[in-house]
């Protein structure tokens, strides 16, 4: 899986594969999130800010774990 750099205050790259979203924070941590449709990762993606997508429509949404 490919982890792709984003410019963001909060989040420093994001990857996903096969329904996980992977979010590396730049305060350390990378988490995976568990059933995320494809359409919440192009969101996400293309959004004009990446923490504030995060927060809005993935952060307490789905199911995580830190890897």
């Amino acid at each position: 899986m490919n982890m792709v750099p984003v410019s963001s205050t909060d989040i420093s790259s994001i990857g996903y594969e096969n329904g996980t979203l992977y979010i590396s924070f730049h305060k350390g941590g990378t988490y995976a999130y568990f059933g995320v449709p494809q359409s919440v990762y192009t969101g996400l993606m293309s959004a004009g800010s990446h923490g504030k997508y995060f927060h809005t429509f993935i952060k307490g949404r789905y199911g995580y774990t830190r890897v």
